[in-house]
């Protein structure tokens, strides 16, 4: 599996990456009924224009990466996140970013606050960087979820989660 050859950059991603690890053994952390699972997201970057794309996120009340939950027989972070952030975007053109390739940038889990249908739980998020040539055809997957370019620099200022921060600053050398 990708975690085995996964180096993390400090002692709070090490304990995420063996609590997932630990995780692998005991419970389905591929289905989203686990109160901890997998889900892959992806920064999407235009290069050319040193940006990178942020998307609201209507249950956080914040701006994040694209990315979500496996479907149903998903057990590939990387291909879920191709898959999320092509659907949250309509970019049909995302590719891996040359130097990380498709292997994760950062692995940390996040704790997702309890909703109307869905009690409190754990993200493994797996993340990823994907580059784009036509950042002018971002397109929403729903009005309520709109897309911003922005430097990285603008997007710092503009997120609150400092796992999320980390992750732009890790993104930062590969535009």
């Amino acid at each position: 599996m990708l975690l085995d050859a996964y180096e993390p950059r400090d002692e709070r991603e090490l304990r995420d990456v063996r609590r997932l690890t630990a995780a692998l053994d005991t419970v389905d952390v591929w289905s989203r009924t686990s109160p901890l699972h997998v889900t892959g997201s992806a920064l999407i970057l235009h290069p050319p224009s040193d940006r990178v794309l942020l998307r609201w996120h209507t249950r956080m009340q914040r701006w994040m990466q694209v990315g979500g939950h496996c479907d149903p027989g998903e057990t590939d972070p990387w291909l879920v996140a191709r898959r999320e952030a092509e659907e949250e975007t309509g970019l049909p053109d995302l590719a891996p970013q040359p130097r990380a390739g498709t292997l994760p940038v950062q692995i940390v889990i996040v704790p997702v606050p309890e909703a109307r249908n869905e009690p409190a739980h754990e993200h493994a998020d797996i993340r990823f960087l994907l580059v784009t040539d036509r950042p002018d055809d971002a397109c929403p997957e729903t009005s309520d979820a709109p897309l911003r370019w922005l430097t990285i620099a603008e997007a710092l200022d503009e997120v609150e989660e400092e796992n999320l921060r980390d992750f732009l600053h890790r993104a930062r050398g590969h535009v």
